[in-house]
């Protein structure tokens, strides 16, 4: 019997290669996966929207003072882009919240926005419209085909890495230069 291993908990970092412009030079912290598929959000790449106008767009009034408005807000993933998704510091109890471990945990319930927009948010936080998806066994076979590396995550690269060198620093933890990696990867 194959014996599957599952990704919750680990970064998933797009191939050279991987010309999918939603996963180009990405870097996703996996929040699920199983047997019926997997899910997560992408930690390095920012939109143009920062958190004020999420708050608008909620109708949401934010506290005098806000020290969290001008904060980039990241593209998650290309599923459900009206979605919001706070990646933070597992601190506080929230409606909806998965742990992942006790350095990261993924909430998707309105009463994070709320704290974030009274200022009384986790201690760090990243912003997520949308998430990335996976139906059953789609994940593994992209594996199989180089689109990916996986290793676990690091909650420094999360919240203390610049956006522009998550990518790279992911790779680090698993001892791989990216820029040694031809993007022409499995071609002869």
């Amino acid at each position: 019997m194959i014996e599957t291993s599952y990704l919750k908990g680990h970064f998933l970092i797009a191939m050279p290669a991987l010309q999918d412009p939603n996963f180009t030079k990405s870097v996703t912290l996996i929040c699920e996966h199983n047997a019926e598929g997997a899910f997560g959000v992408i930690i390095n790449h920012e939109t143009e929207v920062n958190v004020s106008e999420v708050f608008e767009q909620l109708h949401m009034t934010p506290a005098e003072g806000n020290p969290y408005l001008e904060q980039k807000v990241f593209l998650g993933g290309p599923v459900e882009v009206d979605r919001g998704l706070i990646l933070h510091k597992p601190t506080g109890t929230w409606d909806s919240t998965i742990c992942q471990n006790e350095d990261v945990a993924l909430t998707s319930s309105l009463d994070i926005m709320q704290a974030i927009s009274s200022n009384q948010a986790p201690e760090r936080f990243i912003m997520c419209l949308g998430y990335a998806g996976w139906g059953a066994g789609q994940l593994e076979q992209e594996i199989a085909e180089n689109a990916w590396l996986s290793g676990p995550a690091d909650y420094q690269v999360i919240f203390d890495t610049p956006i522009d060198q998550r990518w790279q620093a992911a790779a680090n933890l698993l001892g791989i230069d990216l820029n040694l990696l031809s993007s022409d990867f499995g071609h002869a």
